[in-house]
């Protein structure tokens, strides 16, 4: 069976990009378009990992990692951003007990794929 991965941002046009790439190396993938449409996708599909960017209106994708994290622990969070100021989000994660890793944009596609078969891996 192949894994589930949920792709979140609010630029649809990232979120869909990835959402094929990674259907089309085998992965069975669904896109939410800000992060209270990703937890409640996450509820719902209980995907193996989220793909997601920070900075979205309304909940931000740190919120999201926190709140999945809290109530279903085994879904892989790896988040993604281009702001400098991710930093502060991160800070207030960790001081709550929950620890997650950024990749900076611009990333190249070869770069989260390899991030994510990494983060699956880990999880067999």
């Amino acid at each position: 069976m192949a894994k589930k991965i949920l792709i979140v941002d609010d630029e649809r046009t990232i979120a869909d990009t990835l959402s094929v790439i990674f259907r089309g190396l085998g992965y069975e993938t669904f896109a939410a378009y800000n992060g209270l449409l990703g937890l409640d996708a996450a509820r719902n599909i209980d995907p193996d990992l989220i793909l997601t960017d920070v900075f979205m209106p309304g909940m931000d994708g740190v919120q999201m990692a926190i709140e999945i994290r809290a109530t279903l622990p085994h879904i892989k969070v790896l988040l993604f951003s281009g702001q400098a100021s991710t930093a502060d989000l991160l800070q207030v994660a960790e001081n709550l007990g929950f620890h997650f890793e950024v990749m900076q944009k611009p990333i190249r596609p070869e770069e989260i794929i390899r991030q994510v078969k990494q983060a699956l891996a880990k999880a067999a």
